[in-house]
Parts: C-alpha cells; structure tokens; sequence
C-alpha cells in the first residue's frame, strides 16, 4: 500500500532537495574539473567523470581539494563518492516512497538484481557477439538482433514437438549456434568481403545498408513464414524455482544464465589457447602485421562474422524459454545490444560483459522498484537508456573503452 497523497506531497520535497543537491554538484564538479586540469596541462581525459562523482558524492568538498590540489586521476578518487552518492539517491527514494517494497524489504531488492545478472549475463553474450564483429571487421551490423531472433526461433522448432522432432534442449541450442552461423558466414562472404576488397567505393555506408537491408529480410522472411503468434518454450529442464535464502529465481533464467556462462568460458578458452582465437586477437590488433606473420585477415573476417552471429544465436536460444517470442524481438535486441556495447566501450570484450550485466540489474531494479508498478513494464528499456546516457556524459569512450 503506497502512502496517501498528502503524505506523498509532503516527502516529494526533501526527496527533491536530495536529487537537486547531487545534481547540481555532480554538474559543478564535471563542468569545472576538466577545465582546472587543461589549463594546467594536465591529463583531463577522465576529469570530468571524476569531477562529477566527487560532486555528486561530497558536494563542494571533494572538487574544491581537486581544484586546488591537482592530483594524478585514479579510480581511488571515486569509490567513496560512489557510495556516498549511491547512499543518498537511495536516503531520497526511500523518503519520497516509504512504502515501497525496495525500501522495506531487502530480500526482494537482491531477488531482483539476482533476476538482473541471470538476464544481464545473456545480454552481455549478445553484445560480445556484435563487440566481437566490430572489432575484426570495424563495422556496426544492423542485423545483430535478427540473428538473435533467429537462434530463438531455432531452438523452439527444434526442442518443441511443433514438427514432432521434440529433441534434447542442448540439440536445440547447438542447432541455433549452427543455423546463424551459417547465415552470417554466407552473408559475409557474399556481401561483405567485397567491401574488404576494396570493390566498394563508399564502405561504411555500404556496410550499413547491406546489414540493415539483412535485418528487414530476416525479420520479414521469418514473419511470411512463420507467422506473428507468440511463442514460448517450457525451461529447458525440469528444475524447481531456486531459493537461496531470500532470493528466489525462476529456473528459466537460471538456466539461461548457465548457458551463457558455459559458452562465455568455451569463448575465453578459444580466444587465448587456440591458434584461431589468437589470430582473431591479432587481427583485431593490427591487421597489416597479422598477415605479415601469416594471418589472412579476410578469412578472420569471415570467422568472426559468423562467430558473432552464432553468438547472438545462441543467447536467442537462451532467452526463447525466458520470454514471449516474436519476429521483432530482433529489433529490440539490436537496439539493446548497441547500448550494451557503448556503455562498456567499443570493442572491448570485458565492456561489452560488464555493460550486459550493468543494464541487466537496472533494468530489474527499475521495474521492480518504479512506483507505478502497472506502469513499470512500460519503462524497462527507459532505465537502461538513462544509465547509458550519464555514463556518455561522464565518459564518452564508454566504461572500457580507450582514447584514440
């Protein structure tokens, strides 16, 4: 039950002066730090991130000491004004809605970023999928997220007894990996490859037309095809809800998450300890000295390409016993896995994780505590574009990305 209106009323003002007070500083402090570091020559690459959080955090303390002092930038700088600022916009929250259930119960706030990392874990997948694409290829494929759809729709026909084939799930998700491999590895061969070539006058407007016109094919193709009407699998396996205390999570995204976490460590194996792998590094490190050393980067092009698919596929096949399956479910994955990527940093595989799991548990956290709980679903991708947008401001490279 949520408090009357008047009393609602009444908390809304010191809640605001709250959120007024983080705000202004954390602006102060990210508008006026990079300035005192550039006009002392000094490195401002992070100065603004910095700046802001110590704002945030402290108010005029902590920026008035970096103003004056000047000292060498680190992340030590901002672990106690993080928590200071976290401390406060959650002393404002619980002011303005007491009633709330993230405010007066503890085992419901950590069911819900459980909840998050399980789904963030496969969102990260998807975004390593595209990081990885970029990386190699240096290009932004627009159809990430039909593959995405594709891998789900895969493993539904596969797994479910629609073609009375009713197969072991690990068949459906192998199934998923393979079919969206071998569509990506085709297109790249066929359409992209020539662009590598040099066959291509103008290619990054090429690039992204050709993978965009891939996403409306896929999309269209599969909904001619298969039709509109949701679907949805059973879990995979026949496991009870898991209860650790507290938290409670549903066994679909249990395993979901598992899955996401074997194919993570086959894809962190296959990176450092294969030949393969190795190469793909080092083509994504400089090309012109892989092929010196015997690398031909346009078959990595390729591998990557159809590695990247697989791995969107794969997380689809994940995700189709987690939620309700459409043709457009592709759109909203791309859409996703570019903030993903972003907010980590481009091209940074460690980033495109983190950046996963980060809109993963804020996306929970914000359905789960929005006021309006009939109106929370409405917002899900709202607060992982929030999020996306501070760390932009802060950080324009991202959480991992580097300066070029």
């Amino acid at each position: 039950m949520h408090a009357s209106p008047l009393l609602q009323t009444f908390n809304t003002g010191p809640a605001l002066l709250i959120l007024l007070w983080v705000i202004f500083w954390a602006v102060v402090g990210g508008v006026v730090t990079p300035r005192v570091y550039r006009r002392k020559d000094l490195d401002a690459s992070s100065a603004t991130l910095y700046g802001a959080v110590a704002g945030a955090g402290t108010g005029p303390i902590l920026p008035v000491y970096l103003w004056v002092k000047t000292p060498e930038l680190n992340w030590r700088w901002i672990v106690v004004p993080s928590a200071l600022t976290l401390a406060m916009l959650i002393w404002a929250f619980a002011v303005y809605d007491p009633n709330n259930l993230c405010v007066n119960n503890g085992g419901y706030v950590i069911s819900q970023i459980s909840n998050g990392l399980l789904v963030g874990v496969l969102y990260g997948l998807i975004a390593l999928g595209l990081t990885l694409i970029f990386s190699i290829l240096g290009i932004v494929s627009f159809a990430h997220g039909q593959f995405y759809m594709i891998g789900g729709y895969v493993a539904f026909f596969v797994v479910d007894d629609v073609f009375g084939l009713n197969l072991n799930p690990l068949l459906g998700l192998l199934a998923a990996g393979l079919v969206t491999m071998a569509i990506g590895i085709v297109f790249e061969r066929l359409l992209l490859r020539p662009m590598h070539l040099g066959q291509i006058e103008r290619p990054s407007e090429y690039a992204i037309l050709v993978t965009f016109g891939l996403a409306f094919f896929l999309t269209y193709t599969v909904q001619a095809t298969i039709g509109t009407n949701p679907r949805k699998l059973t879990p995979y396996f026949p496991i009870d809800t898991v209860t650790i205390g507290p938290v409670s999570m549903p066994p679909s995204r249990v395993i979901g998450a598992a899955i996401g976490l074997v194919v993570l460590a086959i894809l962190y194996w296959f990176l450092n300890y294969t030949w393969r792998g190795k190469a793909l590094r080092a083509v994504s490190q400089d090309k012109q000295a892989a092929a010196v050393v015997g690398i031909n980067p346009l078959t990595m092009n390729t591998l990557a390409f159809g590695m990247g698919a697989m791995l969107a596929g794969i997380a689809g096949a994940a995700l189709v016993q987690v939620f309700t399956w459409a043709p457009n479910v592709g759109d909203v994955a791309s859409a996703r896995s570019f903030v993903v990527i972003v907010l980590g940093g481009m091209g940074s595989l460690i980033g495109a994780m983190v950046g996963g799991l980060v809109i993963g548990v804020v996306e929970a956290l914000g359905v789960g505590c929005f006021p309006d709980v009939s109106r929370a679903l409405a917002y899900q991708q709202v607060f992982g574009l929030v999020i996306f947008a501070i760390v932009l401001l802060l950080k324009p490279t991202g959480l991992f990305g580097r300066e070029l």
